[in-house]
């Protein structure tokens, strides 16, 4: 049986936003230059400091995001890596807390990390955008567990998307996917040190534009978050922090998202306005999920020269878009998406099984179906179940005294 989410009649979740709960990092992990899991480590953690160009004493030469390209170290994106990341991260996190309750210095209640769904910020970006991005399509699978929903993209049907993607001629005088692509990587390259300004040489900073480009480095952010009634915990990568991570936790962190694009054409054209638009919801969406505050553009020549660096608030871009042409409407997004998790617990409830969620292009319903009658299917790690149930039956014996 097919369950399905309708996408129609959008003036319904128009209105006031529903109540959401800051973005706040519970822990975190890094993949090394090798993209081997550092559960709880800060390592790949990198600071903001962009290149300078075009000011009087800077160099004049524009930097050319194409360079290294040849030499490019990408990661293998055939492997499907599910939710394994986050989960080993959530994981030690928990087996970090035991030991302190143990040791007296904190509650056993409070070790296991509880929300009614786990997911990576990818699919949470999806669903945000959906109302407004008739070309989206996707799909995920999804399973429940104690109680939570947990959610991953589908592999099979992203690397069957990017294969199609890849393999699509590009228009006269534009680079291809492969290279676009690079150039996003490249920008982060020159616009992030490893260590903070004053623990770096000049030789170092200097040397970033001929350095090997790789993305196999990350640091990613484990945040409790919400929607309505639905309690979320989100991963995904951040790119840099503006200064460095406060100590006080409750303090929000200057994250900083990076992102390359063409130089958008003549915003008073209602056309080229559109297109800007849309992709503004799309750097909008990726941000306010992390709570990242700011975001750094690094805008292009077709052919992959720096032109200049503009950034942008996040919280202020539904405002500038309705100031606009009015081309997609936050709380409308915010709306939706919170309606669609309380649709997920609802079909999903704590039955065993994997259900595919499931957009089309130009679809106008997600789409809900079971693929698997019991268990959690490769969705979660075995190891990671039993260590919840261990939690689980260690909640119940102290609950019982």
């Amino acid at each position: 049986m097919t369950f399905n989410f309708d996408l129609t009649h959008l003036e319904r979740f128009a209105g006031s936003s529903t109540s959401i709960r800051r973005p706040r990092e519970c822990t975190y992990f890094s993949y090394d230059d090798n993209h081997v899991l550092k559960p709880l480590s800060t390592e790949s953690l990198a600071c903001y400091y962009p290149p300078i160009f075009g000011a009087p004493g800077a160099q004049e030469v524009r930097p050319d995001l194409s360079a290294g390209f040849k030499t490019f170290r990408q990661r293998d994106d055939s492997i499907d890596e599910h939710l394994d990341g986050l989960l080993d991260t959530l994981q030690a996190h928990e087996e970090s807390l035991l030991e302190k309750a143990r040791d007296g210095e904190g509650e056993l209640v409070d070790v296991r990390v509880k929300a009614d769904v786990i997911t990576w910020r990818g699919m949470m970006t999806k669903i945000l955008t959906v109302a407004f991005d008739d070309f989206s399509d996707f799909e995920m699978n999804a399973t429940s567990f104690q109680g939570t929903i947990f959610v991953e993209e589908r592999h099979a049907y992203k690397a069957a998307q990017q294969r199609t993607q890849n393999a699509q001629q590009p228009r006269r005088g534009e680079a291809s996917q492969e290279m676009m692509q690079y150039w996003g990587y490249k920008f982060e390259a020159i616009s992030v040190i490893p260590k903070q300004w004053a623990e770096m040489t000049r030789e170092e900073i200097e040397s970033r534009e001929v350095q090997t480009v790789s993305n196999h480095v990350q640091y990613c952010s484990i945040v409790r978050t919400g929607f309505g009634t639905t309690s979320l915990v989100v991963a995904g990568e951040v790119d840099c922090v503006m200064s460095e991570k406060p100590e006080n936790p409750d303090q929000p962190i200057p994250w900083v998202e990076l992102k390359t694009s063409a130089e958008p054409g003549n915003l008073s054209n209602p056309r080229e306005a559109v297109k800007y638009e849309r992709k503004l919801m799309r750097y909008w969406a990726q941000s306010f999920l992390l709570g990242v505050p700011k975001i750094m553009v690094g805008y292009r020549t077709q052919d992959g020269f720096l032109t200049r660096i503009a950034e942008l608030e996040t919280q202020r871009i539904p405002a500038q878009v309705k100031r606009g042409q009015h081309t997609w409407d936050g709380n409308i997004c915010i709306n939706l998406t919170s309606a669609f998790l309380e649709f997920l617990r609802r079909t999903i409830g704590d039955e065993e099984g994997v259900w595919r969620i499931r957009r089309r292009r130009n679809g106008r319903v997600i789409e809900m179906t079971k693929t698997e009658a019991g268990g959690t299917g490769n969705v979660l790690k075995e190891c990671f179940k039993r260590h919840r149930e261990t939690l689980r039956g260690l909640e119940i014996s102290a609950a019982l005294g």
